[in-house]
């Protein structure tokens, strides 16, 4: 055994390897794919913001929804995850799963139709971090 703070890529695939062969043996061959919804600033078009996700098991994880200040309570984030809730559809997902702190957006994904299924108190100290989930069938 070795621990180590700096993990090569191709150390990480040797640890995904196994996982993915055993994952593989009992839920047979699965899609997976990514998705971006970019927000981009109208005149450099360079990305400011948006949303990332998976798409895997037939479910969509969303692992990032970042909305720049001047874009907030404007509705960007609900259009952002309408438009990934579309895509979601579109792919056939069973429904959509996220995480987020609890001084980020409960709230907003409440809002979405979002339910809880779990939290972790103290993570960070102080805070919360809750998952949510939204089934679309």
């Amino acid at each position: 055994m070795e621990v180590s703070f700096n993990v090569s890529e191709h150390e990480l695939e040797a640890i995904r390897k196994p996982l993915r062969a055993y994952n593989l043996s009992h839920t047979g061959a699965m899609g997976f794919e990514t998705v971006g919804i970019l927000l981009r600033d109208p005149i450099t078009q360079e990305v400011v913001g948006g949303l990332y996700g998976k798409i895997y098991y037939g479910w969509m994880f969303i692992e990032l929804l970042s909305i720049p200040d001047a874009l907030r309570t404007q509705g960007t984030g609900t259009r952002l995850m309408n438009a990934a809730e579309a895509l979601a559809r579109q792919k056939g997902c069973t429904g959509i799963w996220l995480d987020t702190f609890s001084f980020q957006a409960p709230g907003f994904y409440r809002k979405l139709g979002f339910s809880e299924f779990g939290h972790i108190a103290d993570y960070p100290p102080g805070h919360q971090r809750h998952f949510f989930q939204k089934r679309l069938v």
